[in-house]
């Protein structure tokens, strides 16, 4: 399961989100800033804008549902409030890799549309 969270769904093969809008479960949380396409380490980091006061946030590439390649746009499978209460992100330690263990730690523990 802890590959699965980082690596990305077969729907979204190598396409390059940066840019694409982010919607979680229940609004719009932002813009792709980067996309990384590491084996089993993937993820999107999302610039949130004016909905967490300009603030980054990481996503690890299996919380992406679905992709929309026309309107630009990915759907992930949290809700706003659990991906802002994330481990809070660090513009110098996000590649390191007791960060993403955190943010693996923690979307671990919230369970998916799946399992609710």
């Amino acid at each position: 399961m802890e590959t699965e969270l980082w690596t990305y769904p077969d729907a979204v093969g190598r396409l390059d989100l940066t840019g694409f809008e982010v919607e979680a479960k229940d609004g719009s949380i932002g813009k792709v800033d980067e996309a990384t396409f590491d084996a089993g380490e993937s993820y999107v980091v999302v610039d949130t804008g004016t909905w967490i006061l300009g603030k980054k946030v990481l996503l690890p590439a299996g919380l992406i549902e679905r992709v929309d390649r026309d309107e630009e746009k990915i759907f992930v499978d949290r809700t706003k409030e659990e991906i802002k209460q994330a481990p809070e992100f660090g513009k110098d330690t996000y590649r390191e890799e007791d960060y993403r263990s955190d943010v693996g730690d923690y979307y671990l523990r919230q369970p998916t549309s799946a399992e609710e």
